[in-house]
């Protein structure tokens, strides 16, 4: 069935990569909405009896489509409400689905977001102490080899965190060409729009991204743990 929103934008990353600090920049953006955490799939369809799942069969409608078709009205909506042209939606989880969101926007776009996959597994460290170190490195490398593979099925810049810390202003000037807009330099002030979106569930809340400033990583990251060494070497980053 049609959809109304056009050529939707994701940020495909791991968990604990700057994804909430990328979304920010680009939100700032006066082109651009990149609203907090949607958790789309999470969101789902489904038939209650087998005759709500017959009528809708006669209908020509599956719970998969029609659960398409809530996503397309709730980011369209979105996107309305906010008075932006393009829509950009991250949830680090969208990697995990990202067969059933070409299935829904076939003309999606993609940014894929890295870091340095022993500064995510030692941010993420901090943000699940509860977690025992196996789970930690084992949540890490399922996320990361899902980014991997995702790069090499789908088109789309690769943005690295350390140079969106480094050089914030390259860096998004190059997302802005890709997106086909001009690049802003306010958007880099993303503190400027509130941080009222910031909020436990929704990407990253702590104090940190709460500054409204794009702050340096000072922190140098450890040797990765032979589970990332694969990935580390994959995306180009030192083994020790």
């Amino acid at each position: 069935m049609p959809r109304r929103l056009t050529a939707p934008v994701f940020i495909l990353s791991s968990v604990r990569t700057g994804s909430t600090l990328l979304r920010a920049i680009l939100g700032g953006h006066s082109e651009l909405h990149a609203p907090h955490e949607t958790h789309l799939g999470d969101i789902t369809v489904r038939f209650e009896s087998r005759q709500v799942a017959t009528s809708m069969e006669r209908l020509g409608h599956t719970e998969r489509e029609l659960r398409f078709l809530l996503w397309d009205a709730l980011l369209a909506g979105e996107l309305a409400r906010s008075g932006k042209r393009q829509l950009v939606n991250k949830s680090p989880n969208d990697v995990f689905i990202r067969d059933e969101i070409v299935a829904c926007w076939p003309d999606a776009r993609f940014i894929f977001l890295l870091r340095h996959p022993s500064a995510i597994l030692r941010s993420w460290r901090n943000a699940r102490p509860y977690y025992s170190p196996e789970d930690l490195v084992a949540d890490i490398v399922r996320y990361c080899e899902a980014v991997e593979e995702a790069r090499g099925e789908l088109d789309g810049p690769t943005v690295r965190y350390e140079d969106l810390i480094a050089d914030p202003a390259g860096t998004v000037r190059g997302l802005c060409d890709f997106l086909g807009v001009a690049f802003e330099e306010e958007m880099l002030d993303y503190g400027k729009a509130g941080t009222d979106s910031f909020a436990p569930g929704l990407g990253d809340w702590t104090e940190k991204i709460r500054t409204g400033r794009i702050q340096p990583d000072l922190l140098v990251p450890d040797p990765p743990p032979p589970p990332l060494k694969d990935v580390c070497a994959a995306w180009g980053y030192p083994l020790a």
